[in-house]
């Protein structure tokens, strides 16, 4: 497991209470950070970790951070924002006079969500980094979000049972072509140890059982094998969806 991965389900993991809200907010301050550190791999050329000679004077590499808030549609985010030893590293998301994101909540939602293909991922990336980078730094960029994207979707389960899963949905304006309001699902599950994590998430242009269905074959084929109970209210055709991937269950 990446350490996306790893962040994303330890921040969503550490309260009792969770809204749909709260994920969504989570996931953008998580991917935003991830981004923030794509964008200075990219622009110095090597990996994090990577040995170099420092000896050189004219050698760039990772020099600290620091950190900045700003607001987006669902709360408040933390940024760590990189440092490079030459200080030639502006970073092109948030300029230090940006105060709110503009279209950043979209870009991200859809980005992790199952579905999503790699010239989808390509085109946002172009809109978030296409004026400011060279093709060739772009590019890079997005190999490394494809492979964040891909991770996050195909992971394996560390637990095959879950005492609970919670289901929800809500709608947010996204773009393709014209403004049109999706259904974001989202699978959150409660261990017998009451760990939570979110298991996955995904985007349907409308509310629908087949959505869900594929959600639940997706939480199956990487290893949950029995959920005792699930949680949700009024969800359109999720009944024939459980039923069909968990009939064990109760709902």
């Amino acid at each position: 497991m990446n350490q996306f991965n790893k962040d994303i389900i330890a921040a969503l993991s550490s309260d009792k209470d969770i809204t749909l809200n709260e994920v969504l907010r989570r996931q953008i301050e998580v991917a935003a950070n991830q981004f923030l550190q794509n964008e200075l791999t990219a622009v110095l050329g090597y990996e994090p970790h990577t040995r170099i000679d420092r000896s050189k004077g004219d050698v760039n590499y990772r020099n600290g951070a620091y950190t900045r808030t700003i607001d987006t549609e669902y709360g408040e985010i933390n940024l760590t924002i990189p440092r490079d030893r030459l200080n030639k590293f502006q970073n092109a998301l948030f300029p230090p006079y940006v105060r709110r994101t503009d279209g950043l909540e979209e870009m991200v939602i859809k980005m992790y969500s199952k579905g999503v293909t790699t010239r989808e991922i390509a085109d946002m990336v172009e809109r978030m980094y296409g004026h400011y980078y060279s093709p060739t730094t772009v590019s890079n960029i997005t190999k490394r979000t494809e492979h964040l994207v891909e991770e996050f979707h195909e992971r394996k389960f560390k637990y095959s049972q879950y005492v609970c899963v919670f289901l929800d949905a809500t709608y947010i304006p996204l773009h393709r072509g014209t403004v049109e309001r999706e259904a974001v699902n989202v699978a959150i599950g409660i261990r017998s140890d009451g760990g939570k994590e979110v298991l996955d998430y995904s985007i349907a242009p409308t509310e629908n059982g087949a959505a869900w269905s594929e959600l639940l074959q997706g939480l199956r084929a990487r290893g949950i094998k029995d959920i005792q109970l699930f949680i949700a209210d009024g969800l359109v055709g999720l009944q024939s969806a459980i039923e069909a991937n968990y009939p064990q269950a109760k709902f």
